[in-house]
């Protein structure tokens, strides 16, 4: 805004002059307006990142599912609980009564923990969830059995991506009755 402002002249005459500039209470309405701008923006890259870490887990699950069902093509199981996941990367984890010619990497790395740096949950003895195995991550609260988790199970009724996690494969036979 601009205000006026008397300037005497050195005849004596009374000269009126606008000085230009912002005030104080313009200026905090602008940074007020600033910071209201920033906080939306801020909460909306926040949120983003969240579906994309949740994005990015399922992608991960879907590949380790894929996977497991290499390794059931081979062995006609899936992993036991004492191979784990590190079996598909890993021949000394293959059990000692597998027959070890069959053995293929089936994972070119190491598995990485999930977006959280949480270890990858796996069942493959008596799944509770599935026919063929669990699969989980704890999810951002790194917490087991909580909302937040992302589990195998749930995504196979999930065709978000497109395909099912996991294949058609037949469940494993099981020893019982």
């Amino acid at each position: 805004m601009k205000a006026s402002c008397e300037l005497r002249r050195p005849n004596g005459r009374v000269r009126l002059a606008r000085r230009s500039g912002f005030t104080l209470i313009e200026v905090l309405i602008v940074i007020a307006i600033i910071l209201a701008l920033g906080a939306i923006v801020g909460v909306a890259v926040f949120q983003r990142r969240d579906t994309a870490d949740i994005d990015m887990t399922k992608i991960q699950l879907k590949q380790i599912g894929d996977a497991l069902d290499l390794f059931y093509l081979d062995y006609r199981r899936y992993p036991n609980d004492d191979e784990g996941l590190a079996v598909l990367w890993d021949k000394e984890q293959l059990d000692p009564d597998a027959d070890e010619t069959k053995w293929q990497k089936y994972m070119k790395e190491p598995l990485p923990r999930d977006v959280w740096n949480n270890e990858w949950g796996y069942r493959g003895e008596e799944p509770e969830h599935g026919d063929k195995y669990d699969l989980w991550s704890n999810g951002p609260d790194g917490e087991e059995d909580t909302e937040d988790d992302i589990t195998a199970w749930d995504q196979a009724s999930d065709d978000e991506f497109g395909d099912d996690l996991g294949s058609d494969l037949p469940a494993p036979p099981s020893d019982g009755p």
